[in-house]
Order: C-alpha cells, then sequence, then structure tokens
C-alpha cells in the first residue's frame, strides 16, 4: 500500500476505535448509574422492570453486578477511547492489558464453569444459602429482588424454606414465611406447621433448568463478546504498532 493508503487505513481504524469505545463508555456509564439506582432504590427499580428482569440475575443482589461491570466498561472506553483520540502509546498499551485480562479471566470461568459444575453449585449454595439469612427482611432491595423470584418461579429459597429460617423476616412475623413460599396464593405468610408440602420446593433446581433452557443464547452472546475482545486487541496493537511509523 502507498503511505496515502496507509495514513487513510490508519485514521479509519483510529476513527472506529473512538467511536467503538465512546459507545462502551457511555454504556458503561449507563449501567454504572442503573445499578446505583438499584442500590438506592431497588424496590421502584422492580416496579418497572421486574417481570422482565431474569431469574438467575435476581439470585444476586443486582446493584453491586451493574456497579462493578459499568465500572470496567468505564475504565475500558475511556482508555480505548483516549488512547486512539490522543495516539498515545501508553494508554492504548493500558486498554490491550485491560482487556486481555477480562478475556483470560472469562476463559477461565468457562472452563471452570465446564469442569467443576458441581463446585460452582456448592460455592453459589454457599454464598447465597447465609446472604438469605442474614439479609432477607432487614435489607429491602434484596428482600423485594428474593420477593419477585419466588412469585415468578414459584419457589421458596435457594435450596428449600429453611433458607429463611431465622431470617430477620422470620423472626420479626412471628415465625412464619413470606407469602411467596405459600402455595395458597391468597395466604399471606405461612409457617412449617402447615400441612406437608404446603411449602414451596427451593429455586436452586428451576434456575438451574433456566440456565440450560437459554444455554445457547447465552453462549451465543459470551462468543460475541469474546469475538469483539479479539477484535479490541488486534485494533489496540495495530494502532500501537502503526505510531512507530508515524
Amino acid at each position: 500500500l502507498s503511505p496515502g493508503a496507509k495514513m487513510g487505513c490508519f485514521t479509519f481504524i483510529k476513527v472506529m476505535m473512538i467511536l467503538f469505545n465512546l459507545a462502551i463508555f457511555l454504556g458503561g456509564g449507563t449501567l454504572l448509574g442503573v445499578g446505583i439506582w438499584v442500590a438506592v432504590d431497588g424496590k421502584s427499580f422492580l416496579d418497572i422492570f421486574g417481570a422482565l428482569s431474569s431469574s438467575v440475575l435476581q439470585v444476586v443482589n443486582v446493584s453491586y453486578f451493574l456497579i462493578v461491570i459499568g465500572a470496567i466498561l468505564l475504565v475500558i472506553g475511556f482508555l480505548g477511547c483516549c488512547g486512539a483520540q490522543k495516539e498515545s502509546k501508553c494508554l492504548l498499551m493500558l486498554f490491550f492489558a485491560v482487556v486481555l485480562i477480562i478475556f483470560i479471566a472469562e476463559i477461565a470461568a468457562a472452563v471452570v464453569a465446564l469442569v467443576y459444575t458441581g463446585l460452582a453449585e456448592v460455592l453459589l449454595r454457599g454464598v447465597v444459602t447465609p446472604l438469605l439469612k442474614e439479609k432477607f427482611g432487614n435489607d429491602d432491595p434484596f428482600t423485594q429482588i428474593w420477593n419477585v423470584t419466588m412469585g415468578e418461579i414459584g419457589c421458596c429459597g435457594l435450596n428449600n424454606y429453611t433458607d429463611l429460617t431465622d431470617s430477620p423476616w422470620y423472626i420479626s412475623n412471628n415465625h412464619t414465611y413470606p407469602a411467596p413460599c405459600c402455595k395458597d396464593g391468597m395466604a399471606t405468610s405461612c409457617s412449617h406447621s402447615h400441612l406437608p408440602g404446603y411449602l414451596l420446593q427451593g429455586c436452586f433446581k428451576q434456575i438451574l433448568e433456566d440456565i440450560k433452557t437459554n444455554s445457547g443464547v447465552v453462549g451465543g452472546v459470551a462468543a460475541g463478546i469474546a469475538a469483539l475482545e479479539i477484535a479490541a486487541m488486534v485494533v489496540s496493537m495495530y494502532l500501537y504498532c502503526q505510531l512507530d511509523h508515524k
């Protein structure tokens, strides 16, 4: 290619890099804002989006998840956009390094999920069950998220109703369980003293079924994200190398 063509190609890729990372930066800011909204006023968020939200996302505290992802995207977008715009080799290398670390972490997480599925289940149970006993009835956003989840799926607790035993809700409501745990839709609460089978089963099996049902979509999205990350690394390294020839 002639020097003019090379310069035109460099300029085009640079502009695409700036626009792409500007979109990532704005997306990260949006996710961060939504995460803060959920953390501050989770009830109003669920009133609007509860019916559309995934039962898988409702297992964890959505606000912290969104805040972390939003912050990471903000950093990536800033490094990529400024690195390309200012033609800074330092920022471009930082961008490449951050994306590479995230890419490796995603691969490692996928391997662990495939090879150590049983371990992942144990870890999930070990993390979520204590949170239910500690926060259900005490943390309003967390409680609202789980009430919506249990109501939509038709389940109680992660493993079973005993996950809510001795929780703040259980203690402050005369040793009863919340309405979503009761098979009688008209009930406001119920206890284990009801007829056997009155309390619903845990949510964990249903959540696993949801994950399996949507595994194709999840895999496709993950593959798309991985492809974008590889493309971003290739482009950033191309710009980095071309700066040596300018």
